[in-house]
């Protein structure tokens, strides 16, 4: 790991489904409480002035919580750029999110709403052609309609492979699940 601040943790439910990806320090807070179950383990130490702790990589809530908690999914520049795979949806050109920007359908200035249907992701390039028009309007087709997602990733759990800790490759890509 390259900093304590990089360092986060995936909490999966007591039925082994992924449900987000908590801090450190939310990750010590809930093994402390005996709230979870450790799975695995980073190679990373928290230390106070007389004890170490290692920091937890995976961990599985003893309770299950119930999914419904966690299916609205939070109207926010993030997740508009994780729903439309940090991609925009004018040129299909996939960008990191400092070349990002959000872009309203339906301009603000046409009392266009800031919501999940009316808001995608844009180029800087893009956003400033389409400018204060529609994308019919600018000849600026969607690539996709902006939808409500049912459910998103969060925090990352959008990563690929090769970006998160091994450990946390079988409780998100494998079917199979390990057992109670």
């Amino acid at each position: 790991m390259n900093t304590m601040a990089s360092v986060r943790s995936l909490l999966l439910n007591a039925s082994y489904e992924p449900m987000k990806i908590v801090s450190w320090q939310k990750a010590l807070i809930l093994w402390f409480q005996n709230k979870v179950d450790v799975l695995e383990y980073h190679t990373t130490y928290a230390r106070t002035v007389q004890l170490k702790f290692q920091l937890p990589s995976v961990l599985r809530l003893k309770a299950y919580v119930r999914p419904k908690n966690f299916h609205v999914v939070r109207f926010c520049r993030e997740n508009v750029y994780i729903r439309d795979n940090f991609t925009c949806q004018y040129c299909g050109v996939k960008f990191s999110t400092k070349h990002l920007t959000l872009d309203h359908v339906v301009p603000a200035s046409h009392n266009g709403p800031k919501n999940w249907t009316n808001v995608t992701t844009a180029c800087r390039d893009c956003n400033q052609r389409k400018a204060n028009r529609t994308p019919r309007s600018a000849n600026m087709p969607l690539l996709k309609d902006p939808q409500i997602p049912s459910w998103l990733p969060t925090l990352g759990l959008q990563l690929s492979e090769e970006q998160m800790p091994a450990d946390w490759v079988p409780y998100l890509f494998s079917r199979e699940r390990k057992a109670s």
